[in-house]
């Protein structure tokens, strides 16, 4: 059994990072990559490498053992963001098929990585099925909630609960706005990031009403992301412990509702690893082990 699997709040005791500056490779690379993989701008690849050493560390600091996945030259840039290619429940992992299909050799890429570690593989997401990790979420240890979007589908939320059988009571699945269309970088978790068993940070203008709706029914305090703050990755907040959480500097206002609710705050500078790709802690990271 893995230890905390089915839990985005308990205290992370090991997790999956794939490191930029292996990832990245170089200037060269970036430049040939980024704008067809929708990055805002162009990282800069030292930059970059020593942000991710600060982001590493920090977590390290907080608890959390870093498992580095290898850099693999047939990724590409978005493969830093290693939450998106698995799921994990508590007797294994699940792979994903991602959306976005420049990114379809993810997945596969971290199966030498699961069996270093003795993860079972469950099973992957297969045929016309799609499912990005972004868009699956952890309420409780077997209540988990999946995103339909653009990144994923029905039928990869139907596998996926195939896959995981009577490890979960609950796989609520719901729907994702359209915003910014297809080609947006837009996941579950751009509008909902558990902090505790009994706070979670949303941003309301864009969660469907039955989310929100069963989450108030189950007596969780949503503390909201400001309009100006989602695009600063103010509502993709890391808890590596209940009440304790990592996020990117840049969102002074959702920072200062989390500590009013009563939060320990981390922040870390992600100007090249976060904010050109638009990913989070939450995307550059998969929880291994929680306590």
């Amino acid at each position: 059994m893995i230890a905390g699997a089915q839990s985005e709040v308990g205290a992370i005791r090991r997790i999956l990072l794939r490191h930029a500056r292996g990832a990245w490779e170089g200037d060269e690379r970036i430049g040939r990559e980024w704008r067809a993989l929708g990055f805002l701008a162009a990282p800069d690849h030292a930059a970059a490498a020593a942000e991710y050493d600060r982001f590493a560390a920090l977590l390290a600091r907080l608890g959390a053992e870093p498992v580095f996945a290898p850099a693999d030259p047939a990724l590409g840039l978005d493969s830093i963001y290693v939450r998106d290619a698995v799921v994990l429940c508590e007797r294994g992992a699940v792979l994903c098929r991602m959306g976005k299909q420049a990114r379809r050799d993810e997945p596969l890429a971290l199966v030498p990585v699961l069996e270093r570690l003795s993860i079972p593989v469950l099973g992957a997401i297969g045929g016309a099925g799609r499912l990005e990790g972004g868009d699956v979420v952890w309420l409780d240890r077997r209540t988990l909630v999946v995103g339909r979007g653009y990144r994923t589908n029905d039928e990869g939320a139907a596998q996926l609960r195939a896959l995981l059988g009577d490890a979960v009571d609950e796989l609520w699945v719901v729907p994702l706005p359209h915003h910014r269309g297809p080609d947006d970088v837009f996941h579950l978790m751009s509008i909902l990031s558990p902090i505790d068993r009994d706070l979670a940070l949303v941003y309301s203008p864009l969660m469907p009403v039955p989310l929100r709706e069963r989450l108030l029914e189950r007596g969780l305090d949503l503390v909201e992301v400001p309009p100006e703050e989602l695009d600063t990755l103010g509502c993709n907040v890391l808890a590596v412990a209940p009440r304790r959480c990592v996020m990117a500097a840049g969102s002074p206002l959702t920072r200062a509702r989390l500590e009013r609710a009563g939060a320990e705050v981390h922040e870390f500078d992600g100007g090249e690893i976060c904010a050109k790709g638009s990913g989070g802690p939450t995307c550059l990271t998969r929880p291994l082990e929680r306590g």
